[in-house]
């Protein structure tokens, strides 16, 4: 599944992911915004990996802002970005 958000102001987030059993599986987050430091990536993947599916967008911008250390810095998006682009790859329809 893949799910994308520019963020007003800010970045392209793009999402991909599969759902198995429920839970959101093989999470890959990209796009053409910056973070320091760049582990912070592995973060957000791992954060997101085993959600439910059915979880909100503010439910898994949570799960990303907890999972990151004080110190990360995110340049063009945020943690609502990123929960965007997810739920638009679970429901693409949701985004047309």
């Amino acid at each position: 599944m893949h799910g994308e958000y520019k963020m007003p102001g800010g970045k392209l987030v793009v999402v991909d992911l599969e759902v198995h059993v429920g839970r959101l599986q093989q999470v890959q987050v990209s796009g053409d915004f910056f973070l320091e430091p760049d582990t912070a990536l592995d973060a957000i993947n791992a954060a997101l990996e085993g959600q439910p599916a059915s979880a909100g967008e503010q439910a898994l911008a949570m799960t990303i802002q907890q999972a990151l250390a004080a110190d990360v810095l995110m340049y063009g998006i945020s943690p609502e970005a990123i929960a965007v682009a997810v739920r638009r790859a679970l429901h693409p329809e949701a985004a047309a």
